[in-house]
Parts: C-alpha cells; structure tokens; sequence
C-alpha cells in the first residue's frame, strides 16, 4: 500500500474533522453547519468555492498547473447528510442530537474528499480541473438530482464523475469495483384495498379486505419467481400493512407498502405492470376495489466499463491486486445513479473492516455490536481517510493525465 506522504502528514487533523462531523449531524437539505466546515476548509486552502447548489451542495474547483487551461475536468464526489435515528455507541464524538446519526459514514466520504482537496490545492501537479463535489440529501432526498437541476454539469462539464462508499465486511485496505449495475433502483409502492366493513361475527355482510391482501401478497410474489426472466434481479418486499381498528369489526380497507428494487428499468416496467394488474383484478375478484401508487425513486446505478476499468487499475497500484475486489451488487440504492446517467463514471467500494476500529469495541465491550451501515452501532473506520483520500488524488490525476476518451 502506498499512502500519500502529505495526507499522511494531516491524518490526526482530518480525523477530528471527522469526528466533529459524526458529533454533529445533519439530515438531507439540512446540512448547513456542515456545509459551512466544507467550505471553509476549501477557501482556508485557496479553492474556488460555489454553494447553494441542490440547496446545501457545495462544489470546489482545483485548476491545475495549466490552470485549468487545456479544458479537461473531472469531478470527484461526496454525500453529506446523515441518517434521521439514534446513535447508541457512547464514545466521545457520539452524536449530539437525538434522532440524528452519520450511520452510513458520510462523514467519513467528506473527510477523505477534503483530504483530497487540500494535497490537490497545495501541489496542483497536474493539467487540467478537479471538481470536487459535496453533495446533499443522498439519503432519500436526491440530492444528486438537484444539485444536476441546477446546473451541476453544465457549470462544471467534467468528462467522467466517480463516488465512493465505505462498505462494511470488506477488509480495510481494500478497493472494490465492477462494471454495469452495481446498485439497485428504489421505488415505493401503496395499495389501498376497499371493501365494506362489517360486524366480524356477519362477514357476509362486508366485503373483508384482509384475505384479498393476503392473497395479493403472496401473489406479488409470482412476478419475481414466474414473469421476470430468473437471470434478471428483481426484489418486492412488502413491509407494511394495516388496518382495522377493533377485534370484532371487519374493516372497510387495508393498506399495503412496501418497496421494489430491480438493476434494470425493463424489469421495474414489467413488475409495476403486474402488480398493478394483480392488484386490480384480485380485488375485482372479490368485489372490491383499490388505489394502486408506486414512485419511482432512485433509478439503479450503473458504472461505466470503461471508466470502472480504470478506477480498478488506479487501486491495483494503490493497494496491491489482493486488496482489489469484485464489487459484488447490491440491492441497495444509491442517489449517485443520477450522475451516472448524465456522465460516464464508476461508484466504488472502500472496505470499512469488520468494526474493531470502534472505541470501546475491544474486549466485547459496550460499544462492541454490529458495524454494519444503518445500524445505531455503525462508526467510520478513521483509518481509511488517508488512504480514501490517496485514492480520489490519484484517480484524478491520472484521469487528466489520461488520453482524452
């Protein structure tokens, strides 16, 4: 493993910023202190500094020697906003606000693209543009979406855009990275079933939407097992259903969410068609009726073979090919999807260990438990701040130092 020297030189420094970043987090659209740290380490360091892009984003831009002159650019990119739940690990840079935690680290992709950004200001040992992208609301909030509405690209028209997430599970010190869909689409899906309530004990006076739900849940299931090809992915997961109000009463409706996750739009097409089919024509079966909604959220996120296959040469020289993984896909989602759809790019894994890194986890302790994302038990491993920040310097350059595609 090779770590830059001058990262290395500023690790402690970069480790409390991201500290006092997971002590203080913000939800999505919200992130204005965090916002504010960003920019103001990026001017303290000669940046160009733009805000208010997708409401909180904040872009740096870095010319290079040439400044910026020959015209190639490349964008690197960061989430910001935190998760909206309660942190339950008890070390000293615990959240501080209730219902607020960084558990997925995005406040450790901020840390290692600001470690990036101040090598890439100090030494500018290269032609050409590095647009340094911090990005709001990817949790739930489309963040990246908005900040392409407005005008993300077409004020700063970089050739190829790279992202990338800590993962859990894989080693630290490792890279993971494929080509094709590597994240999933997100869509949420609400179906009230309307019937016609009764006295429980004289069913037959109603129309009972409970076994219509029943049956239409099961049958959801035959989308993914009998109407989509068994190579495609493709998940229903209904994770919700209510209703009735007494034990005694049938209820007039019944109300199922839920969520779809697919890799391609052609089979997300199929499985909102057939379950909007099944849900119609399993009420009007049993005389009912229902309302069918399904938005579509985050479309899937798909890298670039070619610039996937360079980001995977870049970790081979940085981390050795041992540590090199395939990046196995995911059903997760993830909003950087939208900036894979505007430009050519890749969104990568960087290996989070197995959470030994926690304070407080040695020895089983209070703070040992489950490191995964999401989970109140979640931290960032500091670790990777100067080799996740090695990494975006290197991409860069290289990048731009490459024959223009």
């Amino acid at each position: 493993m090779t770590l830059n020297d001058s990262i290395l030189a500023h690790a402690a420094e970069l480790t409390q910023l991201r500290r006092d970043l997971h002590a203080h987090p913000e939800l999505c659209f919200q992130e204005v202190r965090t916002a504010d740290l960003v920019a103001g380490k990026l001017a303290e360091w000669g940046i160009e500094v733009h805000r208010g892009l997708g409401r909180t984003g904040v872009v740096g831009v870095v010319h290079g020697r040439d400044g910026g002159a020959c015209g190639r650019a490349v964008g690197l990119r960061a989430d910001m906003d935190a998760l909206p739940m309660t942190e339950l690990n008890t070390f000293a840079h615990a959240s501080r606000h209730a219902g607020r935690m960084h558990a997925c680290g995005h406040d450790g992709h901020t840390a290692m693209l600001l470690a990036a950004a101040q090598h890439l200001a100090q030494h500018r040992d290269f032609d050409g543009t590095v647009v340094l992208i911090f990005q709001p609301a990817e949790e739930g909030g489309g963040g990246a979406r908005e900040m392409i509405k407005d005008g993300l690209f077409e004020r700063f028209p970089v050739e190829a855009v790279f992202g990338m997430h800590n993962w859990p599970g894989y080693p630290a010190g490792s890279f993971a990275v494929s080509p094709g869909p590597v994240m999933a689409s997100s869509n949420e899906f609400k179906i009230v079933i309307r019937g016609k309530g009764s006295h429980a004990a004289l069913p037959h006076n109603g129309i009972d939407p409970v076994p219509i739900a029943c049956q239409m849940v099961q049958a959801f299931q035959t989308v993914i097992t009998r109407n989509k090809k068994p190579v495609d992915a493709g998940v229903i997961s209904v994770t919700m259903i209510h209703t009735g109000e007494a034990t005694n009463v049938v209820p007039d409706h019944c109300e199922i969410q839920g969520t779809v996750r697919t890799f391609t739009l052609d089979v997300l097409d199929l499985i909102e068609r057939r379950m909007r089919e099944i849900a119609q024509h399993t009420c009007a079966a049993f005389g009912a009726s229902c309302d069918f909604e399904f938005e579509r959220n985050y479309p899937p996120t798909v890298n670039s073979p070619a610039e996937a296959e360079f980001a995977r040469r870049v970790m081979c020289d940085v981390v050795g090919d041992a540590m090199v993984l395939a990046q196995e896909p995911t059903m997760g989602a993830e909003d950087f999807a939208y900036m894979l759809q505007a430009r050519p790019g890749a969104y990568l894994f960087i290996g989070n260990g197995d959470g030994a890194h926690r304070a407080g986890y040695e020895g089983g302790g209070h703070d040992a438990g489950p490191c995964t994302l999401h989970n109140p038990r979640y931290d960032f491993n500091d670790d990777l701040i100067p080799l996740g920040g090695t990494y975006w310097v290197e991409l860069a350059t290289r990048w731009l130092a490459s024959a223009k595609r």
